[in-house]
């Protein structure tokens, strides 16, 4: 199947499945954002060729070309046709995702989508055309977040081009996303983003262990355990937060009362980040000069909850990455609770 039709076929899914409360020209984005992706996309072979191309980018198109060939080899992850391209964006990020919660609730609202399943957030390749849906969404009284996204997969059913979003990352980071997004091609469930996280961060991990011990550089792994544990310090705040903001919501109070009462917490909460100790530090500053509100909680979740489950399923495959993915596929193909009952009993003991 060429890649123009299969950009018709993805758009044509897309605009079929649209209901009374979708707009077409949210769809029309989508698929000429993404066409728009492949249509100026280019080898990365052919970029290396080019004598007069910039040597920084140079070394990390050669990185990427040896991280994807190391999933593929190494990792049993499919790489074929992904990430041998590159395309240079004009903008800041890839896409803006829009979340939105009701003013009063912890639940953020929720859209559902041909081949993805299920999402709390809705995605624009424009920030103009993303803050104009949230505006329209806040309008109705509810809360909204605005939030920048550096690279997304498509789950195997395009090539996936490199974006220029992400080629200034450390090498060590640029390999690991490689990792992590292959892993999504490889299994991916629909609405179950824990699940799906949890077993493409386990996968990047042990993929960038073994991947930076071949090149002798294990002080790297380390650097990256140190950030993921940083991130899960900033996750259990934020979410040791929203469960005070749901006890807030669950109590009857009148709405004035209601606003003066989670005004009070948001201020509450961002204070408590910036005392010693208690917070990982000036990575997550920016985010907590947001809104704090509803819509802002709802970006983070628990995407690391089954990093434990999944490391202890590695080993009981012996470490072997086909056995390994064909227990992971056994789960994936589950009932969401037998599932989560499996993975529980898969985490070490506390």
């Amino acid at each position: 199947m060429t890649g123009k039709f299969r950009i018709l076929l993805i758009g044509l899914i897309a605009l079929g499945t649209v209901s009374a409360c979708d707009s077409v020209a949210y769809y029309a984005q989508a698929v000429s954002g993404q066409a728009a992706l492949l249509w100026r996309r280019q080898p990365i072979d052919q970029l290396l060729a080019d004598p007069a191309l910039a040597p920084e980018l140079r070394h990390k198109l050669l990185l990427i070309q040896q991280a994807t060939d190391y999933a593929d080899r190494q990792l049993g992850l499919p790489a074929a046709g992904s990430y041998d391209s590159y395309v240079e964006l004009q903008r800041r990020h890839l896409v803006w995702n829009v979340f939105a919660a009701p003013a009063f609730s912890v639940q953020p609202m929720s859209w559902c989508f041909p081949i993805a399943g299920c999402v709390d957030y809705r995605g624009y390749f424009s920030e103009a055309a993303a803050w104009r849906f949230a505006e329209d969404l806040q309008s109705q009284g509810f809360d909204v977040y605005v939030g920048g996204v550096d690279a997304y997969s498509t789950l195997g059913w395009f090539n996936d081009p490199v974006p220029s979003t992400v080629i200034r990352r450390p090498d060590h980071q640029l390999a690991g996303l490689i990792f992590h997004e292959l892993a999504h091609q490889r299994i991916y469930v629909p609405d179950d983003t824990s699940f799906n996280e949890s077993f493409a961060s386990f996968v990047s991990l042990e993929g960038l262990r073994r991947w930076l011990a071949q090149q002798d550089q294990p002080e790297l792994y380390l650097q990256s355990l140190a950030d993921l544990q940083q991130q899960q310090r900033f996750i259990d705040f934020v979410l040791g937060y929203r469960e005070r903001f749901a006890a807030l919501y669950a109590r009857d109070l009148g709405a004035d009362a209601m606003r003066e009462q989670k005004d009070h917490l948001q201020a509450q909460m961002r204070a408590a980040w910036q005392i010693p100790g208690e917070a990982a530090g000036d990575r997550y500053e920016g985010w907590f000069q947001g809104p704090l509100n509803n819509a802002q909680l709802a970006t983070v979740g628990s995407y690391y909850t089954w990093v434990p489950a999944f490391a202890a399923l590695f080993r009981e495959a012996g470490e072997d990455f086909d056995v390994f993915y064909q227990a992971v596929a056994d789960l994936a193909s589950l009932s969401p609770d037998v599932r989560r009952r499996q993975l529980l009993a898969l985490m070490p003991a506390d």
